[in-house]
């Protein structure tokens, strides 16, 4: 069975992607084993469900007269 919206559903999963933490190793490599630095700092995207949202378009549907 096909899912509902995929179009949507992948545009949210590219989103959260973005807006996760950057690794531990990637943070130490940056600013240095004795810098405490929280990983969230690193990275450019932060969004939240709650906070932002992504104004995702519905898809165009056909129109009725085209049969």
């Amino acid at each position: 069975m096909p899912i509902k919206n995929r179009i949507k559903k992948e545009k949210l999963a590219k989103k959260g992607r973005q807006t996760k933490w950057a690794p531990v190793w990637a943070v130490l490599r940056k600013f240095g084993p004795g810098k405490k630095v929280h990983p969230s700092a690193m990275t450019h995207r932060k969004r939240s469900w709650r906070r932002t949202k992504l104004h995702i378009k519905p898809r165009k549907a056909r129109p009725n007269h085209y049969g």
